[in-house]
């Protein structure tokens, strides 16, 4: 395994997936500044909050509710018979006062992209992205009466993290990714990653859940090779279609999108629609 001291910001691709893997594994991972503020002006009058109250504000940062929950599942305490499976869980288990000591003054994506406000801008619509394919996925979730809508939630908010990770990290090398996307619109995501990263971005996002033992339930929702699975299905189908109304109703795939999602919660194509309207 490769040392994970390699320098950040990355500028040069690393050599596989192991290396990502332990580099990404440890570096420090930034949060929105209204997250880090919010955050400190919670600090300030800790017993006015209880585990709901900071959850439900941790939830709105993609990165911030990664970092708790693999702060969490490193800190597991072997007695636990269940993981902590969204960021209140966690907070519950954690404690107040722990949670507060161990979550101190947070680094910010504003000032780690400062000089790059091609790459902040990047980031942020990976970010805006992320957050309505939550509000689909629980959409999704709440219409099958699925139990675990709370985990479905999580799971959408934090399937591209890694992209997320890379603008943050290495924000030359996601530009580049951008460049070639926006040259050939025909290109598969999947195969400029591997062009220019020598991985793909979901095997780095299955490989640090691992590497981070965030919880299996979680884990296993977020891996798109699991085309069978429901819930599985509940994230991939959000992600995309927020991917496609990213600027709006007008992408060509929307009409495929509509069809399959009508598929997977058993309705016809007008309420599925109406549904989705209401979502976004």
């Amino acid at each position: 395994m490769p040392a994970s001291t390699s320098p950040i910001p990355l500028r040069k691709a690393l050599p596989d997936l192991s290396w990502w893997t332990a580099v990404f594994r440890d570096a420090e991972i930034p949060v929105l500044a209204a997250t880090a503020e919010s955050l400190e002006l919670m600090r300030a009058n800790e017993d006015a909050f209880d585990a709901n109250s900071i959850g439900e504000m941790v939830a709105t940062d993609p990165l911030m509710t990664l970092k708790v929950l693999a702060y969490a599942a490193s800190h597991r305490s072997s007695r636990l018979l269940t993981d902590a499976e969204t960021v209140t869980a966690a907070l519950v288990l954690m404690g107040i006062t722990p949670f507060f000591t161990a979550f101190g003054p947070q680094a910010t994506v504003e000032d780690r992209l400062a000089g790059q406000p091609e790459a902040l801008q990047g980031l942020q619509r990976v970010l805006k992205r992320a957050e309505r394919a939550a509000r689909f996925a629980l959409g999704f979730a709440a219409h099958r009466m699925d139990p675990d809508a709370a985990v479905i939630h999580s799971a959408a908010m934090l399937h591209d993290f890694a992209e997320m990770l890379l603008w943050c990290h290495a924000p030359e090398l996601a530009l580049q990714i951008r460049a070639r996307q926006q040259a050939d619109r025909h290109l598969r995501s999947a195969a400029v990653q591997r062009e220019i990263l020598n991985i793909e971005l979901a095997d780095l996002e299955q490989s640090l859940m691992k590497a981070w033992r965030l919880p299996e339930l979680l884990t296993h929702i977020t891996d798109d090779k699991r085309l069978h699975d429901p819930q599985v299905q509940c994230v991939r189908l959000a992600v995309r279609l927020a991917r496609h109304t990213a600027d709006g109703w007008d992408d060509a795939a929307i009409p495929d999108d509509i069809s399959d999602i009508a598929t997977l919660l058993n309705m016809r194509q007008e309420p599925t629609l109406k549904l989705l309207h209401e979502l976004y």
